[in-house]
C-alpha cells in the first residue's frame, strides 16, 4: 500500500527534504532570537514588563522566597519554571501558564488577594512572551535557594572547651562545668548531692523504668566505695530493661501501635519491629548504624532478616481499609507521613509544613519538601514471614491449631449456607408488610415478581437483603473475621514483620501542588534541602544515601535533635525546649555550648548511646537534691539553669510498672507479641475493627505497659489518662498532666486494684508480724525510703480503723500506691 508523502515522518522523507525542513526551523529560531534580543524589543521589556513584575510579582516570586519554587528575577529563572513546571515559553503565549494565571481562567489566580491585572497589562505580557521573553542581560540562573542560613541549628557543630568555673570541686565531668558556669554568671549555687536511697531510685527509674527493690536499696547505700555509683550505673545499663525503658520513648518518635488506625482500625503486626528496637538499644547498637537500619536496612549488602526487620520504622503509618478509597491517595499520605516523621524525628524541622507550600518560617521549599517525598516514594511494603529456627517446631503447632479452628468456624458458615434457600422461604412467608415496607425498594420490587419467574440475579439480591438482617449469619461471620484477624498466640500471622522494599522499577515523582495527589507538578528527583550539607552520592540517590547522609559528621541536626532529646528524659526539658522544631520558631538553646559539645562527644564516642547516658547521669548535675528552693521561685521557675535536679512524674507505662513491680505482681518478660491487658469492660468496643478484647490470664496480664495493646481508635484508658500519645503522628516530648482523673485510675483501675490486693498480701507475707515493721516495709516497696514519724502515724490511723485485717492492709496499700511521690522520680 502505498501512503500519501505527506503524511510520511520527518525521519522517512529523503534526505533533501530533511534538509530543508531542519533549515526553516533554524530560520525561525535565529529570527525569534534576533526579535528577542533587538532594541525594541528589550526597550518594551524595560517600560512595560518590568515595572508590572515589580509591582506585583517580585514580592513573592524572587531568588530568596520563590513561592511556589518560582523566581521571576531573570529571564533564566523564569524559564527554569517552579513547582507547576515552566511558566512561560519564548513565542507560546496561549499555552504559558503565566498568562492563565493573570487572567484567572483557571484555578490558579495571580495575584492573590482579590487583585487583577489590567486588560492592557496581560495584552503586554502575552505581546512579551511572543516576543521570545525579551530581557537586557543573561545572568545565570540563581540557586533554587541560598544554601546558607545563619540560624544557629544549620550552623556545624563545634567543639567548645568546657568553661573555667569557680568552684573546681564541684564537677565531676565535662558538662557540670557549663552547667556551672552559668550558675556563676547568674550568682547561683548548685543543689547538694541527693541522698543515696533517692539516687538509686532515680537512676533506676531513668534507665530501666522500674523502681528497685528495697534489698537492692540496701545494698547500694551501704556500698561506700568510691566507684559504688558508677558501678550500679554500669549494672543498670547492662539490664535487658534498659532497652524497654529507652525504646519505649523511640517507639513515640516512630508512632508505633498495633493497629492501622482510620475508620476500621483492625490489628497489624509490628511487634517484630519493636523486639528489634529493645535489642539494638540493648547491645548498644551505634545510633548511626540504628538510623541507617531503620530508614534502609533492606538497601544494605546482604541485608540480613533483622536489617529488614529494622525497617518496620516507617510502616508505622497508618493504613486506611475503609471500602471505596483510593488507594493510591493513601499510599501517597503514607509518604507525606515518613517525610514529616524524618524531620521531627531525626533533623527537628517541621519539613511537614512544606507540603502544601514553601514553609512559612524555615528556608525549606515546596519543592524540597517532594524532593525528600522522592526518597519514600519507590517502596513496596510487604509483609515477610519471620519464623526462626528455634521456633519451628512452636509455628507449626500453633498453624495446625489455628488451621483446625478456622476450619471449624467456616464449616459452621458453609452449613448455614446450605440451610438458606429454606431459611428465606420461611423469612419471605412470614414478612408482615410493615417489614416488607422497611426492606430496599429493589428487594420490594423482587417480591412483586412471581417466585418462578425471577432470575439468579433477583434471587443473589435477596440473599444480601436476607444475610444482613439474619443475626445468626451475621454472628457466624463476624465470629470467622474476628478469629483471623485478631493477633494472640494461635495467630500464626504474629510468625511475620511488616517491612519495606525498594521496587525494582522506580516510580516519578512530582511536585503535587497543593499537597494534592491528583494535580501533579514538575518532577522532582530525590535531594536534600539545599539549607543543609549536600548528600555526597550517585546522580540517583536512594534511601541509603539518605539515611547515611542523615548520620553524617557535616549533617549538623541529627547528633544535636539526638542528645536534646535524651537530655529532655532525664531533665524533663531539651536544651532546646521545642524538642519537635530547631527551625527558627522554635527556642533557642539554653546552654548552646554544652549542646554542641555533647552532639561532638557523641559523636567522637561512635555514637554510642550507652555512653551518653553514662556521661549525663555520672554528673554532678544529674546527682543534685530536688529540694524545691525558695531563692529559685522567681529568678528561674522553670529550672532552666538546673540549679536542682527536676522533680517530674514518670510516664504513663511506668506508672503501671511501679505499681506491678511493688505489688510482686510484674512479669519481666522482655519481648514478644502485645497483649491484653485487663481494662474497663466494652471500652473497646466503642470502636471498630476485627479484634476481639479478652484480658489476658496468667503471667501476660501483668506484663510491662509497653507491651500492652495499643488500639489507636481505642487507647488503652490507663495509660491515655497518665498522657501516653494517641500514635497518629510522630510525637518526640509528650504532654505532662496532672488531673483528677489520674488519682481515680490508680484508685479504681481493675490493674491497681489487683495490685494493692498483691501488695497487701506480699506485706503481710514477708515482712515481720507487727504492723510497725509492715508499714515500713510497704512503703519503702512503693517509695524506696523510710516513712518519717508524721507518715507513720497517719497509715497507723488507717490500718486501726479498717476491719477485718486482710482489708486493712487492702486499704494501706491502695493509699500508698496512690501517693504522688509513688509516681514521682526525685
Amino acid at each position: 500500500m502505498r501512503h500519501n508523502s505527506s503524511a510520511e515522518p520527518v525521519s522517512r522523507l529523503n534526505p533533501r527534504s530533511s534538509a530543508c525542513i531542519r533549515g526553516f526551523y533554524l530560520l525561525l529560531t535565529v529570527a525569534a532570537s534576533a526579535q528577542q534580543n533587538s532594541p525594541e524589543a528589550v526597550q518594551f521589556f524595560e517600560n512595560r514588563i518590568r515595572p508590572l513584575l515589580h509591582a506585583n510579582c517580585l514580592a513573592c516570586h524572587n531568588t530568596q522566597l520563590r513561592s511556589s519554587g518560582l523566581s521571576l528575577e531573570s529571564r533564566e529563572s523564569l524559564l527554569d519554571g517552579g513547582n507547576r513546571g515552566h511558566a512561560a515559553q519564548p513565542g507560546q503565549a496561549d499555552t504559558s501558564l503565566l498568562v492563565q494565571a493573570v487572567e484567572q481562567t483557571g484555578m490558579l489566580k495571580m495575584p492573590p488577594a482579590g487583585k487583577k491585572l489590567t486588560e492592557q497589562q496581560i495584552a503586554d505580557l502575552r505581546r512579551w512572551i511572543d516576543l521570545g521573553l525579551p530581557w537586557p542581560e543573561s545572568r545565570p540562573a540563581a540557586a533554587r535557594r541560598t544554601p546558607a542560613s545563619d540560624h544557629w541549628s544549620f550552623q556545624p557543630i563545634r567543639r567548645h572547651e568546657p568553661p573555667a568555673v569557680n568552684d573546681a570541686a564541684w564537677p565531676r565531668n565535662a558538662i557540670d562545668r557549663f552547667i556551672l558556669a552559668r550558675l556563676d554568671r547568674e550568682g547561683i549555687r548548685p543543689s547538694p548531692e541527693a541522698d543515696r536511697a533517692t539516687l538509686i531510685r532515680r537512676l533506676s527509674l531513668d534507665l530501666l523504668g522500674l523502681p528497685p527493690s528495697p534489698a537492692e536499696v540496701d545494698a547500694f547505700v551501704a556500698d561506700r566505695a568510691p566507684d559504688a555509683y558508677e558501678r550500679l550505673v554500669d549494672r543498670l545499663l547492662g539490664s535487658l530493661h534498659y532497652g524497654e525503658r529507652w525504646g519505649r520513648h523511640w517507639l513515640d518518635g516512630a508512632r508505633y501501635a498495633d493497629t492501622n488506625g482510620f475508620g476500621f482500625d483492625n490489628p497489624r503486626v509490628m511487634w517484630r519491629w519493636r523486639d528489634w528496637v529493645i535489642n539494638a538499644l540493648n547491645r548498644d547498637l551505634p545510633f548511626d548504624q540504628f538510623v541507617i537500619e531503620q530508614l534502609a536496612g533492606d538497601l544494605l549488602p546482604n541485608a540480613t532478616l533483622e536489617q529488614k526487620i529494622a525497617t518496620g520504622f516507617h510502616r508505622n503509618t497508618m493504613i486506611n481499609q475503609e471500602g471505596g478509597v483510593d488507594q493510591e491517595q493513601y499510599r501517597i499520605e503514607a509518604v507525606f507521613d515518613r517525610v514529616a516523621t524524618t524531620g521531627a524525628v531525626f533533623l527537628g524541622l517541621t519539613i511537614g509544613c512544606a507540603q502544601c507550600h514553601d514553609h512559612k518560617y524555615d528556608p525549606l521549599a515546596q519543592r524540597e519538601f517532594y524532593q525528600l517525598f522522592a526518597f519514600y516514594n519507590n517502596q513496596d511494603e510487604p509483609t515477610i514471614p519471620v519464623i526462626p529456627t528455634t521456633e519451628v517446631p512452636a509455628y507449626r503447632r500453633i498453624k495446625a491449631e489455628f488451621d483446625i479452628e478456622r476450619l471449624r468456624l467456616q464449616t459452621a458458615v458453609a452449613r448455614r449456607q446450605s440451610e438458606i434457600v429454606g431459611l428465606m422461604e420461611t423469612w419471605e412467608k412470614n414478612l408482615t408488610e410493615a417489614q416488607r415496607r422497611d426492606l430496599p425498594e429493589t428487594a420490594q420490587e423482587i417480591f412483586r415478581i412471581p417466585a418462578e419467574r425471577r432470575t439468579l440475579d433477583h434471587v443473589q439480591e435477596l440473599e444480601k437483603v436476607f444475610k444482613e438482617r439474619d443475626a445468626a449469619w451475621q454472628k457466624l461471620q463476624e465470629n470467622l473475621e474476628l478469629f483471623a484477624g485478631t493477633p494472640g498466640p494461635r495467630n500464626p500471622g504474629q510468625y511475620t514483620a511488616m517491612v519495606l522494599a525498594e521496587r525494582e522499577k522506580p516510580r516519578k515523582s512530582h511536585v503535587l501542588i497543593g499537597g494534592d495527589f491528583l494535580r501533579t507538578g514538575v518532577e522532582v528527583k530525590p535531594a536534600t534541602p539545599a539549607v543543609l550539607p549536600p548528600l555526597e552520592a550517585k546522580a540517583e540517590p536512594d534511601r541509603l544515601d539518605l539515611a547515611r547522609w542523615m548520620v553524617s559528621e557535616k549533617n549538623p541536626l541529627t547528633a544535636r535533635v539526638t542528645i536534646n532529646r535524651v537530655w529532655q528524659q532525664y531533665f524533663g526539658r531539651g536544651l532546646v525546649k521545642t524538642t519537635e522544631d530547631f527551625g527558627s520558631q522554635g527556642d533557642k538553646p539554653s546552654h548552646p555550648e554544652l549542646l554542641d559539645w555533647i552532639a561532638s562527644e557523641f559523636i567522637r564516642n561512635r555514637w554510642s548511646l550507652k555512653a551518653l547516658h553514662r556521661q549525663i547521669v555520672t554528673s554532678a548535675t544529674y546527682r543534685q537534691a530536688s529540694r524545691h528552693r525558695p531563692d529559685l521561685a522567681e529568678r528561674d521557675p522553670e529550672n532552666i539553669l538546673l540549679a536542682r535536679f527536676p522533680r517530674l512524674r514518670v510516664e504513663a507505662e511506668v506508672v503501671r510498672d511501679i505499681a506491678l513491680t511493688a505489688s510482686g505482681l510484674i512479669h519481666h518478660q522482655v519481648g514478644g507479641p502485645s497483649v491484653f491487658s485487663p481494662q474497663p469492660p466494652r471500652v473497646t468496643d466503642l470502636s471498630r475493627g476485627n479484634l476481639i478484647w479478652v484480658d489476658a490470664t496468667g503471667p501476660d496480664r501483668y506484663r510491662r505497659g509497653m507491651y500492652t495493646f495499643w488500639k489507636r481508635t481505642s487507647p488503652y484508658p490507663s495509660l491515655a489518662a497518665f498522657d501516653a500519645p494517641p500514635a497518629d503522628f510522630s510525637t518526640v516530648r509528650r504532654n505532662r498532666s496532672n488531673t483528677p482523673l489520674q488519682a481515680l485510675t490508680t484508685l479504681n483501675d481493675v490493674v491497681f486494684v489487683e495490685a494493692a490486693r498483691a501488695l497487701a498480701k506480699r506485706v503481710v507475707r514477708e515482712a515481720p508480724a507487727d504492723d510497725a515493721a509492715r508499714l515500713r516495709h510497704a512503703f519503702r516497696l512503693c517509695l524506696g525510703r523510710e516513712p518519717d514519724s508524721a507518715e507513720r502515724d497517719m497509715l497507723s490511723t488507717l490500718l486501726a480503723k479498717e476491719k477485718p485485717a486482710e482489708d486493712a492492709w487492702f486499704g494501706v496499700a491502695r493509699v500508698l500506691l496512690n501517693l504522688d511521690e509513688t509516681i514521682t522520680r526525685e
